[in-house]
């Protein structure tokens, strides 16, 4: 096991190489540069750029060099120093800018997954274990609803009914009174007051899905020789589920994690958007749009690197509690 984890941490290092250097060429891909972007901007504003000034600003940013070397620039200052590179639209360190925006993902990402571990693991339990009974047929229902409703529409739904039943202010994670207020015990509370909207929407498509895999893998296990067994030897119905097919259901439970982690950064962009959440996928669209490319590579490569890591984290996950898988 420690070998093949050396090796998967060694792979990943020309790995994110590769994946950085054709992330910027993408990046660069559509016509146009920041310089672009920005004067089509002040255009709209009925002010003009020259092209001297166009060409001073591109000197500056040091868009006037070829992008290879603007590349090697780039990751030179990442591997040698942990340098990002400067945002060309905030005029701030990328690294500042990531760093400021990932607590608050952190908190709603992992907020939405246990709520969909906590919801959809018993549900999908009792679905298959209560194959066809009026409790099922509610359940698939509601998964399929779950699944049809599309998340955004879902938002808005939500926002209307926060707003006009229970008189809540909605959009952002905070009051108006604690957008920039220091932490304390009274911001805290104000965040978890909010929270639940954002997490019931993040969570519904996820335990929706995780329920009906849950139950198809439970009744694929309920089914097998050995569960018969273990019936026929006295063992308890409850202690039967939960030492045998429930260990072995929980497969894609585990495998989660692998795009768990670039969820933190990717995540329901458009949700994020509708709700006004100040979480990492609205900057990333953003600097997407302004082709802000430094700051747009580093959210790439921290996508990459966390799905690295998270496959890695999976894969050893499952190789401790499920028995069937081995390396060999």
């Amino acid at each position: 096991m420690l070998r093949f984890i050396a090796k998967r941490l060694l792979w990943m290092v020309p790995s994110l190489i590769v994946v950085s250097f054709l992330a910027f060429v993408l990046i660069q891909l559509p016509p146009g540069d920041y310089v672009t972007t920005f004067i089509a901007t002040l255009a709209a504003s009925n002010e003009v750029v020259d092209q001297t000034t166009a060409a001073d600003l591109r000197a500056r940013f040091g868009l006037d060099q070829p992008m290879i070397i603007q590349y090697l620039k780039w990751i030179s200052g990442i591997l040698l120093h942990g340098d990002f590179g400067l945002s060309f639209e905030w005029q701030q360190p990328v690294s500042n800018l990531i760093w400021e925006r990932m607590a608050l993902t952190l908190v709603l990402t992992f907020s939405t997954l246990l709520a969909t571990w906590g919801i959809a693991l018993p549900v999908g339990v009792y679905s298959a274990v209560k194959k066809y009974s009026v409790g099922d047929y509610v359940v698939t229902f509601l998964s399929f609803l779950g699944l049809a409703i599309p998340s955004f529409l879902l938002a808005l739904v939500l926002m209307y009914i926060a707003a006009v039943e229970f008189g809540q202010e909605v959009g952002g994670l905070f009051s108006e009174a604690y957008v920039n207020a220091p932490w304390s015990f009274g911001k805290v509370l104000d965040l978890l007051h909010h929270l639940w909207i954002p997490v019931i929407i993040l969570a519904a498509s996820g335990t929706a899905s995780l329920i009906r895999v849950m139950r198809a893998n439970m009744l694929d296990e309920l089914n097998k020789p050995y569960v018969t067994t273990a019936r026929a030897k006295g063992l308890s119905e409850f202690h039967l589920l939960v030492k045998y097919p429930l260990r072995l259901a929980l497969n894609p439970f585990i495998s989660t994690i692998s795009w768990l982690l670039p969820n933190l950064v990717s995540g329901s962009i458009i949700v994020a958007i509708v709700l006004s959440l100040p979480t990492a996928g609205p900057l990333l669209l953003q600097s997407l749009m302004s082709q802000d490319m430094y700051l747009a590579g580093a959210f790439v490569l921290l996508i990459c690197a966390l799905t690295l890591i998270g496959s890695l984290i999976s894969d050893i996950l499952l190789a401790l509690v499920d028995p069937r898988i081995r390396l060999e």
